[in-house]
């Protein structure tokens, strides 16, 4: 009977093992597999753009700086979030995020919307010298990033041309100017440019609308 054949896989460690993996299969399949067939998940929010150039290189060192550790790029749709950080996150306003930042630890607060909260000089202020605004923050100082030029490789359109070959609908126009629009920034420049755009895109998009 079912009492049995349950005793019997609790005291076999190779069954256990292989009905664990049964049942993980099971579910992985039942949450991955309609979200492939889901069009809603890889289409982009209408007036949704791919990131500038600016905005591009201060994500990849956003990243490089491992500020995704302890914030997250998700607002979750639970009222205490939404009271928090406004409007919960839409899969389409992802599309263009390669890879997703979406995270799950906050030991800072989610940056989601944090796009338009702060002006450009608070982000300056605090990227440098957090504890100058939050005396209880346990956040780094970046100060190295206001002395170091924001494309020093040189490599912004080749950035841009990797993910232009992975469907982001940048032009030919937009690559050659890149570096351009990057001549005498700095890394916190790029930085502030890109917590700055954070949230921004919907909310430009809600008000064309």
């Amino acid at each position: 009977n079912l009492l049995n054949l349950h005793r019997k896989i609790e005291n076999h460690t190779g069954l256990l093992i292989f009905g664990i993996l049964v049942v993980s299969s099971i579910g992985g399949l039942v949450q991955i597999v309609p979200s492939l067939y889901d069009d809603s998940l890889s289409t982009a929010a209408e007036h949704l753009k791919p990131y500038p150039p600016l905005e591009l290189m201060g994500r990849d060192i956003y990243i490089r700086e491992g500020c995704g550790v302890c914030h997250s790029q998700q607002v979750r749709p639970l009222l205490a979030e939404v009271f928090r950080y406004g409007d919960s996150s839409s899969a389409s306003e992802f599309v263009y995020d390669r890879p997703f930042l979406w995270g799950s630890k906050r030991t800072g607060p989610d940056l989601h919307r944090i796009g338009g909260k702060y002006s450009d000089e608070w982000h300056r202020i605090h990227m440098q010298n957090p504890r100058l605004l939050v005396s209880h923050s346990i956040m780094p100082a970046y100060p190295w990033l206001a002395e170091q030029e924001a494309n020093s490789s040189n490599d912004i359109g080749q950035r841009m041309r990797a993910l232009k070959f992975l469907g982001h609908p940048y032009s030919e126009r937009e690559i050659y100017n890149a570096p351009k629009q990057l001549h005498g920034k700095t890394e916190l420049d790029a930085v502030i440019a890109y917590l700055h755009g954070m949230g921004v895109k919907k909310q430009n998009s809600e008000t064309t609308e």
